[in-house]
């Protein structure tokens, strides 16, 4: 390269360097540098196994969350602590955000159409069937969530038309929980 465009993958020493230096954004961080007072906890001052080194056996039950704990999608909060698949993240300040990215359509139930078949030899009544509608939601609502310079995001399928509000009803608490 040229003088004027320096290697970025050297260490100004002239020797080739492959890829980033240590990982950052994103990244799960070891705790074991922290301060006891800094460690992560899972409410009332209770230590976290070992986040950062590694899935942990049996997940989470509802009698784990502690006061106030929840879960949304792999995001679960307990205590004052964000806990998630990349890390831990402090609760206090935290920045909650959902996007719907689901849609309900109404369609013509496969039944119908055949009862309408079936039944149109019969006085054309049958084509009365094709009135009949059934309501489909697809789709996924993506939930972030940033702090303590970490950011987290995943998609909860929704499962009807009212899932996008009972996310935001959970992000309401979530957010009254970050202040």
């Amino acid at each position: 390269m040229s003088e004027q465009q320096p290697n970025p993958y050297s260490d100004h020493s002239g020797d080739y360097k492959w890829g980033p230096g240590n990982p950052g954004y994103g990244y799960p961080q070891p705790y074991g540098d922290l301060p006891a007072n800094q460690q992560p906890t899972l409410g009332a001052g209770m230590p976290a196994p070992g986040f950062g080194a590694g899935p942990v056996a049996g997940g989470y039950g509802a009698a784990g969350f502690g006061a106030g704990g929840f879960a949304l999608g792999d995001i679960t909060v307990a205590g004052d602590q964000i806990i998630t698949p990349s890390g831990t993240m402090p609760l206090k300040g935290a920045m909650w955000n959902a996007v719907d990215f689901s849609r309900t359509e109404e369609k013509i139930p496969t039944h119908a159409i055949v009862l309408a078949i079936v039944f149109a030899l019969a006085c054309l009544l049958g084509l009365l069937f094709l009135l009949m509608k059934e309501k489909v939601t697809t789709g996924f609502i993506q939930v972030t969530v940033s702090s303590g310079g970490r950011h987290h995001a995943t998609m909860i399928p929704a499962a009807d038309a009212y899932t996008m509000q009972w996310v935001m009803g959970q992000l309401s608490y979530a957010r009254s929980l970050s202040v």
